[in-house]
């Protein structure tokens, strides 16, 4: 049993570093405009595209969708890890 917390423990750190990498990508790509080909940013179903170039994401979807998504997982992932230590 120990095993399978260890396990799940380690599964919620790798998720939190997911999540602060996300985020670190976001506000790099709002303030310089780094990272706008990252597959984080891709759209699930249908890609925008313009004279046969794919667009970057819009900075407002960045910071008003994406960046508060990334967060919210972040501190639920957070949360989850507390409860683990408990």
């Amino acid at each position: 049993m120990k095993q399978s917390i260890e396990h799940q423990r380690k599964r919620i750190l790798d998720r939190i570093k997911s999540h602060e990498e996300a985020i670190q990508k976001a506000t790099e790509y709002l303030a310089t405009g780094k990272h706008a080909q990252w597959s984080g940013f891709r759209a699930r179903f249908v890609q925008k595209v313009r004279n046969g170039k794919e667009l970057p994401p819009h900075a407002d979807w960045v910071k008003n969708v994406f960046l508060p998504r990334q967060q919210m997982a972040l501190d639920r992932a957070e949360r989850m890890l507390e409860r683990f230590s408990e």
